[in-house]
């Protein structure tokens, strides 16, 4: 299956995960009258304000097509072609929330340097090195509020002492993307050549989270957004789902989460094109302040 499939195929099923997400949450009433939950038990709120930093790691493979100042580019680099050329890496979510409302920031940083030297059979050139650079910088910030809408309990306490509850929350906000790509083709003593770019734009998104605890210590997160709108960016798409574990660090209530995320940009402006889908696992931690 080509490339171009396998991206419509994942962004189709992005789209169904927001989609569902968003579903869940506006019917949200609904599903407290067909889960016999009472208004005036759902939801359970807290009064006390906490922060929750969660480093994590998203091994990302990128697909789709692109365009550097007008130089068509087909996207597909495997997570380990990424790593292996990975200057600097930096990923992380900082959230304060009283657990019935909340605010996030969402920062993604990674450089990407690789260069490569061959013989091209080219009679012009001979047996002549030629040298080909190229870099990606890409920065991603989210930040958003969100407000928990629906709780229904599931039984019993979760390994932090509170209530354990299936539990709904819309959420809004921004997402500000910037890219930069640079390309360098040297001939040594005939010629070279470099090309670089950079765009930022910022996409406005909705979408939902859903959150189930399964037992006392795992939880099941599933969240969605959709955005873009043709402000920003043609459409924007992520989804992602996470296992989490309870434990406790230096006394700090800890949630270890493994997941998967998969996010899709369709971005065109001059000779920019992103037409993008990134997607992979993602290991991190959760830690409550």
């Amino acid at each position: 299956m080509n490339s171009s499939h396998s991206g419509r195929r994942l962004r189709h099923a992005v789209a169904t995960a927001v989609l569902l997400a968003i579903v869940a949450a506006s019917g949200a009433s609904a599903s407290a009258a067909d889960l016999g939950v009472s208004q005036e038990t759902a939801p359970a709120r807290q009064s006390d304000w906490s922060v929750i930093v969660s480093p994590y790691l998203w091994a990302a493979s990128l697909q789709g097509e692109g365009a550097l100042r007008g130089i068509p580019v087909n996207v597909d680099v495997p997570f380990s072609e990424t790593f292996k050329n990975l200057d600097i890496g930096l990923m992380g979510v900082v959230e304060v929330t009283n657990g019935a409302f909340g605010v996030f920031v969402n920062g993604e940083y990674v450089d990407v340097t690789s260069e490569k030297t061959f013989r091209p059979k080219l009679p012009v050139i001979g047996q002549t090195e030629v040298n080909v650079g190229a870099g990606t910088t890409t920065t991603i910030v989210s930040a958003g509020a969100y407000y928990r809408a629906f709780e229904a309990p599931l039984g019993g306490d979760n390994a932090f002492g509170g209530a354990r509850v299936l539990a709904i929350s819309p959420l809004a906000g921004l997402r500000w993307t910037r890219l930069e790509g640079n390309l360098s083709v040297e001939v040594p003593d005939v010629a070279s050549r470099d090309v670089s770019d950079s765009v930022q734009w910022v996409d406005p998104f909705v979408g939902a989270r859903v959150d189930i605890d399964l037992t006392p210590r795992w939880n099941l997160a599933i969240e969605g957004d959709v955005g873009g709108f043709d402000i920003g960016s043609r459409i924007s798409l992520n989804g992602q789902a996470y296992l989490g574990y309870r434990t406790q660090i230096l006394g700090h209530e800890t949630m270890w989460r493994i997941g998967y995320r998969a996010l899709y940009q369709d971005y065109t402006k001059g000779g920019f094109d992103w037409d993008v889908t990134q997607h992979g696992p993602v290991i991190g931690a959760s830690v409550r302040f």
